[in-house]
C-alpha cells in the first residue's frame, strides 16, 4: 500500500520492533481475584461488532475478522515469581491453557458452520472469515466480547514525517558514534564495560536485513560462522511479502523500517558506524507486516513468538528464550480497528507480566494537546516516548498528552533523539539512511534499558523499578514552545509535552548504585533495645539484628525499589509495626519503639537469630557479621517445626563456635590456660566458672577478629 498522509497512517510511529502488539482487540485486565476474568457486561450483540466489519459485510461480502473472547486469562501472579524462567513458563502455560479451555464452544460453533479459523492465545482470540449472518451469530454469544476487522492496514510512519529535519547528504557520512547514541550518554556506560551484554531485544516489525554489517554480529542466531534461525526468527507473513516473499526461513526486510529501528538499538559494524545504543545486546526478529501493512493476526503471531520463541516450524516453544525488551513502532487508531482504545490493554499487561519491557512511541500527531490518542502509547503500562532533535528541542510532530484513554495520565513518559537519526537500512549490507519520527526515539530508550540491565542485574525484568529509575533520572533540559496540556505547564516536570525529560543512561546507572538502609530500635523509655530481629522485604529480602546500641543496618540494597521493614522480638510490640517506602537513596531514619508486655511468655534465646547473636557475644566477644548471622540462624530455621531438629542444630551451632579458629585463638586460649593451671586430670572437667571465664576471654580477645589484617 502506498503511503498517504491520513491521520491514521501518521499514527504509525516508527518504533523499534519491539512489542508487536497490534491486535485489534485485546481487553483490559480487571481486578477480579479469580484465575480468569470476564471483560464484558451484558450488551447488545450489535454493539460488539466493529464499524469496519459492518461496512465490509453490508452487501453480503465476506471479510476477515478477529473474535475477542470475553474471558481473558489472569497472569498477574507472575509478578511474584522470582525465578525468571519459571515466570516466563507460568505466563505461557496460563495463556495457552486458558485459551484451550475457553475457546471450545466458539470453535465447535465455527466447525458446524464449515468455517476455517485460526486460534490464538497471546490474547484469547480467534481469526476467521465471515459474512454478516455468521458475524451476527457470533455477536449473540455471551462468550464473545468483540468482533473487529482483520483487514491489512499500513501501520508504519508515512514518508512526510520520516523526512522532517533530515539532511539528505548525511546518510553516508560516518559519525563514528551517532549523535543520538551520544545524547543518551550510552558511551559513558560502554567505557565502564556495560554494552547490553546478556540482554535480548525483540525486532518485530517489517523484518530485518540480518546480514547488514552492523546487525549480523548482534543476531542471536549467528555464532560467528553460521546462522541458526530456530528460536531467533519468525515470519508471520504467509502471502505476498514483497521482495522477501512469504514464509521466509531467515530474517528479511521488505520495507526497511525494521532494519533501521533494530540498528538504533544494537547496530555497530566495528568499522566506525556505531549507530546503536547497546552494541553488546543481541536481537531476535519476527516480520509482522507485509510491506508496511499489518493485521491483528500477524501481530498476534509475532507476539506469541515473543512470549515463547519456537523453532522454524513453529513447534517446541521455549519461554526461557523470550526477549527482555520490545519496542512498538506503530499506533492503532480507530480506523484500523482499535475502536474502544481498550483492545491492546490486555496484551501490554500480559507482555509485562512475562517480564518484557514495553516501549511505545508517542505518535507523530503533535503539537496539539491530547494527541497521544491511540494504542499502545495511551496506556499507563506502556513506556511512551516522545522525540527531540540534535539541539534537544522537542519535535513539532511529537504527540502531546495527556492520554485520551486514562484521564489525567501524563504522556509521554520520556523523550529521546528522534529527528535525523542515522541507522542501517535494507538496500545493502553497508547502506544507511536518516529518518525522523517518535519511532526513531523509542529504539534509543529500548537500548538504554538494555545497557542498564546489563549493568544492574538486579533490575533485569523488574519493569516497575526500571520505569521509575528512567523517569527520575531523565534530563529535563528539553526546549519546547510554552504550552499547557492537561492543566500542566511545560515548565513543570513531568509534563504532557516531553514527560520527565530526555532519557539519560549514565544518570540512571549512577542512581541505581546500591544504598544503605539503617535505623535504631529503642524501648518506650528511650533506651537502646538490642536483639531485635529486623526483616527487610519487597524488591529484595534480608534480615539483621540490633546491636547493643539498638542499631541495625542493611547494606547494598538495590534501588530503585519498594521495601518494607518489620521489627520483631518476643514479649514486645513495636510502634510503628512496620515501615514501607520507595527507596531511591540512602535511608537512615527507620526508627522503631519497642514496648515490653510486662510478662514473659517466651524466651528470646529460643529465637534463632537471638541465639546466634548471643554466641557471637559469648564466644567471640563481638556483634555478628551479617553473613554469619544469616548462615547460622538459617541452619536452625531450616528445621521448620521439627523440634528435635531444632535441638540438634542448636547444639551443632554451639559446637561450631566452640571449635572455631577465632574462639580457639581467644576464648579457647583462656580455657587451655585454666586447664594447664589446674592440671589435666583425665575425666575431670576444668574447674572454670562462667563469671570468671567471660571477663578473661573479653580481655584477651579485645579487638581481635581472626583473619583480619594484623590480628
Amino acid at each position: 500500500m502506498t503511503a498517504q498522509t491520513t491521520r491514521s497512517q501518521s499514527r504509525l510511529c516508527l518504533k523499534l520492533f519491539v512489542v508487536i502488539i497490534g491486535f485489534v482487540g485485546l481487553i483490559p485486565l480487571v481486578t477480579a481475584p479469580s484465575s480468569s476474568h470476564s471483560v464484558t457486561q451484558k450488551v447488545q450483540p450489535s454493539s460488539k461488532i466493529g464499524p469496519r466489519v459492518l461496512s465490509a459485510t453490508a452487501d453480503g461480502e465476506t471479510t476477515p475478522i478477529v473474535i475477542l473472547l470475553s474471558d481473558q486469562a489472569d497472569v498477574r501472579p507472575a509478578y511474584s515469581i522470582q525465578d525468571q524462567d519459571a515466570r516466563g513458563w507460568f505466563v505461557y502455560n496460563t495463556l495457552t491453557s486458558h485459551a484451550a479451555r475457553t475457546q471450545v464452544g466458539i470453535q465447535d460453533f465455527l466447525r458446524t458452520k464449515g468455517v476455517a479459523f485460526q486460534s490464538f492465545w497471546a490474547a484469547n482470540m480467534i481469526a476467521a472469515n465471515a459474512n454478516h449472518q455468521l458475524i451476527e451469530g457470533l455477536a449473540a454469544r455471551p462468550d464473545v466480547a468483540r468482533i473487529d476487522s482483520n483487514t491489512p492496514t499500513r501501520w508504519i510512519e508515512n514518508p512526510v514525517v520520516e523526512k522532517v529535519g533530515v539532511d539528505a547528504n548525511s546518510a553516508n557520512a560516518t559519525e563514528a558514534v551517532e549523535w543520538g547514541v551520544q545524547n543518551v550518554n550510552a558511551p559513558a556506560l560502554w567505557t565502564l564495560g556495560f554494552t547490553g551484554q546478556n540482554i535480548v531485544i525483540g525486532g518485530f516489525d517489517t523484518g530485518i536485513r540480518w546480514t547488514h554489517n552492523t546487525l549480523k554480529p548482534k543476531y542471536r542466531g549467528w555464532n560467528g560462522t553460521a546462522g541458526d534461525h530456530n528460536y531467533n526468527w519468525r515470519d508471520a507473513i504467509h502471502s505476498g511479502g514483497g521482495i522477501c516473499g512469504p514464509n521466509t526461513t531467515a530474517p528479511c526486510d521488505d520495507n526497511g523500517h525494521g532494519t533501521h529501528t533494530v540498528g538504533t538499538v544494537v547496530g555497530d559494524d566495528g568499522g566506525g558506524n556505531q549507530v546503536g545504543v547497546a552494541p553488546g545486546a543481541k536481537w531476535i526478529g519476527c516480520r509482522n507486516m507485509d510491506q508496511g501493512n499489518g493485521t491483528p493476526t500477524t501481530y498476534t503471531e509475532c507476539f506469541q513468538f515473543a512470549i515463547a520463541p519456537t523453532d522454524l516450524a513453529g513447534n517446541n516453544p521455549n519461554p526461557s528464550l523470550r526477549p527482555h525488551v520490545l519496542n512498538n513502532s506503530w499506533s492503532c487508531p480507530a480506523s484500523e480497528g482499535c475502536v474502544t482504545d481498550a483492545e491492546l490493554q490486555t496484551i501490554i499487561d500480559n507482555t509485562q507480566a512475562a517480564g518484557i519491557f514495553v516501549a511505545a512511541s508517542a505518535a507523530n500527531t503533535g503539537p496539539n494537546c491530547s494527541s497521544v490518542a491511540d494504542p499502545p502509547g495511551i496506556y499507563d503500562s506502556s513506556f511512551t516516548v516522545g522525540a527531540a532533535d540534535f539541539n534537544n528541542a522537542l519535535a513539532g510532530f511529537s504527540a502531546r498528552g495527556p492520554s485520551t484513554y486514562t484521564p489525567n495520565l501524563v504522556k509521554p513518559n520520556i523523550s529521546a533523539p528522534g529527528v535525523n537519526v542515522r541507522s542501517a537500512t535494507r538496500s545493502s549490507d553497508t547502506a544507511f539512511s536518516n529518518l525522523s519520527g517518535t519511532s526513531m526515539a523509542s529504539p534509543h530508550v529500548a537500548g538504554v534499558v538494555a545497557l542498564l540491565w546489563s549493568a544492574r542485574p538486579h533490575l533485569v525484568r523488574n519493569i516497575a523499578a526500571t520505569r521509575t529509575l528512567l523517569q527520575n533520572t531523565a534530563n529535563p533540559a528539553v526546549t519546547v514552545a510554552a504550552q499547557t496540556c492537561g492543566g500542566i505547564p511545560s515548565t513543570q516536570i513531568p509534563n504532557n509535552s516531553f514527560g520527565y525529560g530526555r532519557v539519560d543512561a549514565l544518570a540512571a546507572f549512577n542512581a541505581s548504585v546500591p544504598v544503605t538502609v539503617s535505623g535504631t530500635v529503642t524501648s518506650s523509655g528511650g533506651s537502646p533495645l538490642s536483639g531485635v530481629v529486623v526483616s527487610l522485604s519487597g524488591d529484595a529480602s534480608d534480615k539483621t539484628i540490633t546491636d547493643s546500641n539498638g542499631f541495625y543496618r542493611f547494606d547494598n540494597v538495590d534501588v530503585p525499589g519498594s521495601y518494607t521493614i518489620i521489627p520483631g522480638r518476643v514479649n514486645h510490640s513495636f510502634q510503628p509495626s512496620f515501615l514501607s517506602f520507595e527507596l531511591i537513596g540512602n535511608k537512615t531514619d527507620a526508627h522503631f519503639t519497642g514496648t515490653y508486655h510486662g510478662f514473659a511468655n517466651a524466651n528470646p534465646i529460643d529465637t534463632a537469630e537471638f541465639f546466634v547473636r548471643q554466641h557471637y557475644l559469648d564466644f567471640l566477644n563481638r556483634e555478628p557479621d551479617h553473613s554469619g548471622l544469616i548462615f547460622w540462624s538459617d541452619q536452625i530455621l531450616s528445621c521448620g517445626n521439627d523440634g528435635a531438629c531444632h535441638e540438634r542444630r542448636r547444639n551443632n551451632v554451639s559446637a561450631a563456635f566452640f571449635v572455631s579458629i577465632e574462639f580457639r585463638e581467644t576464648g579457647y586460649l583462656v580455657y587451655r590456660i585454666y586447664k594447664s593451671a589446674y592440671g589435666n586430670i583425665p575425666g575431670t572437667p576444668v574447674p572454670v566458672r562462667l563469671n570468671e571465664f567471660l571477663p578473661d576471654t573479653q580481655q584477651i580477645g579485645q579487638g581481635v577478629v581472626v583473619g583480619s589484617p594484623n590480628w
